[in-house]
């Protein structure tokens, strides 16, 4: 088998070392991007951070300008025999390098904030995290029982389901102002929308993966005996469990892509109101460090839950492998 072949076989099980690899790629490819743009003047630099203003009244050292203004400037203190204006080519304030966002990561958690409004970063996350964890587990306590139910019993499907077919492409943050009529403006109307956002699509997802069920080990048990919460306990909810985590762990991912639309509804806080509050005194290096630590702590949380199923579940090792 030439190299080609073992590299892009399909459905075929990579070793650990190309497993590795091509993680590590992933990665490495949107930082070169994102370096070349940043560090490569000649790819994409549109504007010019002034270093010494010339005859320039309106430059300032440290502004930046439109490379055409810039060279309009130029030339017209250059017709005039006047002081020319000098520059570096630049991107524009809202694409810091990534050794600037880095520096950000680290003086995020380690600087004390500069006003008495703004929030360390590791505040603003913790709080943020307290947002998911009570709406997405509100939502699995309801979420999965009636989703099982649903997979199982074909009369309760349909007297569930549509109205959830329907509401389900029912935007979340339309309930936004009210949830906060309801439940005031600190953070339930933020738990409420992260409840809304995950608990329709929780529901059907999780009664599709319980039909996936072998049809045999219900009639099986059915056979021998078995009364309905026996089937229920001893025989759906087991069969299905490696699926159901797995499908836990993708329904938390959504709960995420919530958090920043749930966070500016009532009160401002947690991650949200620390990327307004940077962005707004146009601290872009802060925004996107504080974005990558969402990413961050979503990865690093799904990659435990990973090997947390692996041990709970290891009969399931090599499927997942593949």
């Amino acid at each position: 088998m030439s190299r080609a072949t073992r590299w892009f076989a399909v459905r075929q099980a990579l070793s650990k070392k190309q497993v590795t690899t091509l993680t590590v790629l992933s990665f490495l490819l949107p930082i070169l991007l994102w370096s070349l743009v940043s560090y490569v003047p000649f790819l994409w630099h549109p504007k010019v951070e002034i270093m010494e203003p010339g005859s320039i009244a309106w430059f300032k050292p440290g502004m930046l300008v439109d490379r055409a203004d810039f060279t309009e400037q130029e030339q017209l203190a250059t017709e005039q025999q006047a002081a020319l204006p000098t520059g570096v080519r630049s991107n524009p304030i809202y694409l810091p390098a990534p050794h600037e966002v880095a520096m950000a990561f680290y003086f995020a958690f380690t600087t004390e904030p500069t006003r008495s409004s703004e929030q360390w970063l590791h505040e603003s996350l913790w709080h943020s995290i307290q947002i998911i964890f009570w709406g997405f587990t509100l939502s699995s306590l309801l979420g999965v029982p009636i989703g099982v139910l649903c997979g199982t019993y074909v009369a309760i499907s349909k007297l569930h389901e549509p109205f959830i077919e329907f509401f389900r492409y029912l935007p979340a943050p339309a309930f936004g102002a009210l949830a906060v009529a309801i439940l005031g403006i600190h953070d339930g109307p933020k738990i409420a929308i992260i409840f809304i956002g995950t608990f329709f699509q929780q529901v059907l997802i999780i009664a599709n993966t319980t039909r996936k069920l072998d049809v045999a080990l219900l009639e099986a048990a059915l056979t021998l005996g078995a009364k309905r919460f026996q089937l229920l306990f001893r025989v759906v909810i087991p069969g299905i469990l490696p699926d159901l985590y797995r499908d836990q762990r993708i329904l938390l991912g959504w709960a995420w892509t919530y958090l920043i639309v749930a966070e500016l509804i009532g009160t401002s806080s947690g991650i949200t109101w620390f990327i307004t509050q940077q962005a707004r005194y146009k601290n872009f290096d802060n925004v996107y460090a504080a974005i990558i630590m969402i990413g961050i702590i979503g990865v690093v949380s799904d990659l435990l839950l990973a090997r947390l199923g692996k041990r709970l579940f290891p009969w399931e090792k090599e499927q997942v492998k593949v």
